[in-house]
């Protein structure tokens, strides 16, 4: 019987997301290309719909979010409270588009800012499932 290669790597949960991402350089850089991303590409005209005319308070929002959710320090509670995720969000209308740029939008962010390729899929997984809790609308 053949033996089955392992074609998974290990992600090393020794260190947090947050350092492997490169920590708050790192973090700043993926939140940088995340949005510029939106602003830039096609793909993303939704999304980026959704956000009104300046992108600023979003970048600072989702950076101090990132940081305590990927195991950094919890600015975004030092500053804001408790993110209340999907209350914070039922202002926006989101749909299965925007959950579907957002996420396709962060895994284009993280493979321009070469984060690990274990750790991009396992990010994505918990994105989407985030993403999809936003939903309040149809379609």
């Amino acid at each position: 019987m053949a033996r089955l290669l392992n074609i998974v790597e290990n992600l090393d949960t020794t260190i947090t997301f947050y350092d492997q991402i490169g920590g708050e350089a790192g973090l700043h850089a993926l939140v940088e290309r995340f949005y510029d991303l939106m602003d830039l590409e096609p793909d993303f005209k939704a999304l980026r719909a959704t956000h009104g005319a300046s992108l600023d308070n979003a970048r600072e929002k989702l950076f101090l979010f990132l940081s305590g959710y990927l195991g950094g320090p919890d600015r975004y509670i030092e500053k804001y409270g408790h993110p209340m995720l999907r209350a914070r969000h039922l202002p926006f209308a989101i749909g299965t588009r925007e959950r579907d740029e957002w996420v396709a939008c962060m895994g284009r962010a993280m493979m321009d800012c070469n984060v690990p390729a274990p750790l991009q899929e396992h990010l994505l997984h918990s994105f989407f499932g985030v993403a999809d809790w936003m939903r309040n609308k149809d379609g």
